[in-house]
């Protein structure tokens, strides 16, 4: 793999509540590249929410297309020649074909990570999140996930203003030089 190919996609991980979709619609509006929501697009393909999914057909059957709909997000890219920013599901990495699908295409992976606190209480308010039912089973989820995260590139702290964390991932030197 190529130094110019591996910069061309860059996908952000972390827990449910770390910003992966804010941040990656603001990095994409700085950067110029397509920005790609990997929950929203598991929603367009199912044609229903995330809750109802888990509910009517099971998480297995989620992860089945949150899978696929990775491989089309990263083929587009790799395919199309055009870079992208995608922001992924908290759970996307945590399944290991999903991470060698990653690897495989060469992307860049930026673990936005935020103490438990801060993703507990950005997360209390929201109530279509289907794997939050109590602070416990959060604090379980967030520990089981958390050597799936270790594996990302880069971490990035994502508590705070969501542009200081844009500037923090720009400052990680990813994204190729610009020449005039």
């Amino acid at each position: 793999m190529t130094d110019h190919h591996a910069r061309r996609i860059i996908c952000l991980s972390g827990f449910m509540g770390s910003g992966k979709s804010t941040t990656g619609r603001l990095l994409a509006r700085q950067a110029g590249w397509p920005h790609v929501d990997l929950d929203k697009r598991v929603i367009e393909a199912a044609g229903q929410s995330i809750p109802e999914i888990f509910a009517k057909l099971g998480e297995p059957a989620f992860r089945d297309i949150e899978h696929r709909e990775l491989a089309r997000a990263l083929d587009e890219a790799v395919g199309l020649g055009q870079p992208r920013i995608i922001s992924l599901g908290g759970g996307t990495v945590t399944q290991a074909r999903n991470l060698a699908l990653l690897r495989e295409k060469a992307a860049v992976l930026v673990w936005l990570r935020c103490a438990i606190e801060e993703l507990l209480a950005r997360c209390a308010q929201i109530t279509d999140r289907p794997l939050f039912r109590d602070e416990a089973s959060f604090r379980q989820l967030y520990s089981q996930r958390l050597p799936s995260y270790e594996l990302s590139d880069y971490v990035v702290e994502s508590g705070g203003d969501p542009m200081h964390v844009v500037e923090r991932i720009i400052a990680l030197g990813v994204f190729p030089k610009v020449t005039v």
